[in-house]
């Protein structure tokens, strides 16, 4: 299976993982059974999932020049990333998050965007023509999107919005968009069949919703709806799975898979991905999708 080449424009944090029996409520007080020190991010993880799977993958994001920025460009370095363009930022540290994960898996994020929010479409134009000549390139909504428009217009190959965290989006980026990954939320923030419409014709750009431990439905100009369903996994941490779709998606999509064909291999590396705590430790290896597509 030869990989294609893939860009990921975007986030990367320093992720503070606490484990609990349930997730607290508001002015409760909870004792952790569990801590760790992760990089994630969106974009981080997305790049390492896809690299992961054997995409050749650049970053382009900024970190801090501080310890969680050093570790972050290691961490990304070792798990086979591009890290040349990956600018560490003097003035504003590294992203951070905090990831609450109670028994059954599921989780509570609070991020602060730190050297994310200051990137600009300057760190695009450095890696434009790298950005030019991949397959794929992927952005989310960590990063301003005036980065992700940059980013997009430099885009000579398919280009994928994760739109997440929830937010609207600017007819800009829609513009410039080939697939639109959301979960149901996002989905509504953009407006969903109310904006859209019934008609798959007045879609922006093929969507990929995202139904959690149900799979995904495909929503593709002139087309039915295709619902791809997820095989029943253990769950230890849900952490990541999102990013691990979207890295895979990328990733076969690179190699010039159809789009169904790419959704069902994401809904399966997202599957794997549950199996671990964490964000990236459950990441699948590409023998591993396809163990369980094979099932």
């Amino acid at each position: 299976m030869t990989g294609g080449n893939v860009v990921v424009v975007g986030s990367v944090n320093a992720d503070l993982v606490l484990s609990m029996d349930t997730l607290p409520q508001p002015g409760e007080t909870l004792a952790a059974t569990g801590i760790e020190n992760l990089i994630g991010g969106k974009g981080a993880n997305q790049a390492t999932a896809a690299a992961r799977l054997g995409a050749s993958v650049q970053f382009v994001g900024r970190t801090g020049l501080d310890e969680p920025g050093e570790r972050a460009r290691r961490t990304l370095a070792a798990a086979g990333v591009g890290i040349d363009h990956v600018v560490a930022e003097s003035s504003v540290p590294t992203g951070q998050a905090i990831v609450m994960v109670d028994g059954s898996g599921e989780n509570s994020i609070v991020v602060v965007g730190g050297a994310n929010a200051a990137m600009t479409a300057a760190d695009v134009q450095r890696a434009a023509e790298v950005i030019a000549a991949a397959d794929v390139v992927v952005c989310q909504l960590e990063v301003p999107q005036a980065v992700v428009a940059a980013a997009f217009a430099a885009a000579q190959g398919t280009t994928i919005l994760n739109a997440a965290p929830a937010s609207t989006v600017s007819p800009e980026v829609l513009a410039r968009t080939d697939v639109l990954v959301v979960n149901e939320i996002e989905y509504g923030m953009l407006g969903g069949d109310a904006t859209f419409g019934s008609d798959s014709a007045d879609l922006p750009a093929t969507v990929v919703l995202t139904l959690g431990g149900t799979g995904a439905r495909v929503l593709a100009r002139g087309a039915d709806p295709v619902d791809v369903s997820a095989p029943r996994v253990e769950v230890v941490d849900t952490t990541g799975a999102g990013d691990t779709f979207v890295g895979a998606l990328a990733e076969a999509l690179a190699r010039g898979e159809s789009t169904e064909a790419a959704v069902r291999r994401a809904v399966a590396a997202g599957a794997v991905s549950v199996g671990a705590l964490g964000a990236t430790v459950g990441m699948p290896t590409a023998d591993q999708v396809d163990a369980l597509l094979d099932d």
